[in-house]
């Protein structure tokens, strides 16, 4: 499969890896299917689409493990995207069915950083690739935290090591 990958471009911005460069195994794929409403009036999909799928798909892969994005946030801590870089390749059509793969790259302090691939299922084509960053905010206070709480990063721990296996 990573040889399939090798013949991707190199990305013009450092702000984006280049997937190629990824192993593909650790990431958690969330299928989906452009319906009338991601396009715009000629049935491209709109970019802002590709951010819900984005936000969809790490959400599902924090309950693929058993960690419900509602009980991070209930735990006081809320977890805004603060910086988003995102790369298009290549448009999708209404009716193509694609995969955003999703994983969470590292965790630094309070900021949490996730990769996202959009590919078509046979991996032949590449829509986009973005990386996205999430900074805890505590949710009484409103303002951002020193450090993550004990809980909410054991919890993240949890996809660390089960994406990373």
């Amino acid at each position: 499969m990573s040889e399939e990958k090798t013949n991707q471009p190199q990305l013009p911005t450092s702000a984006i890896d280049n997937p190629a460069s990824q192993t593909l195994e650790y990431w958690f794929e969330y299928p989906i299917r452009v319906q009338p409403h991601h396009t715009d009036y000629g049935g491209v999909v709109w970019h802002g689409t590709y951010l819900t799928w984005m936000e969809e798909a790490r959400v599902e892969c924090l309950r693929s493990i058993g960690i419900d994005f509602a009980d991070l946030v209930a735990l006081g801590c809320d977890l805004p995207v603060v910086e988003l870089s995102v790369r298009y390749h290549r448009s999708i059509q209404l009716g193509m069915p694609a995969v955003v793969k999703t994983r969470m790259a590292d965790v630094n302090s309070v900021r949490i950083n996730w990769d996202y691939v959009i590919e078509s299922p046979d991996r032949q084509e590449l829509y986009v690739t973005a990386k996205v960053t999430l900074v805890a905010v505590d949710r009484e206070r409103g303002k951002i935290m020193r450090q993550l709480p004990a809980n909410v990063k054991d919890a993240l721990a949890k996809i660390s090591s089960s994406l990373n296996k």
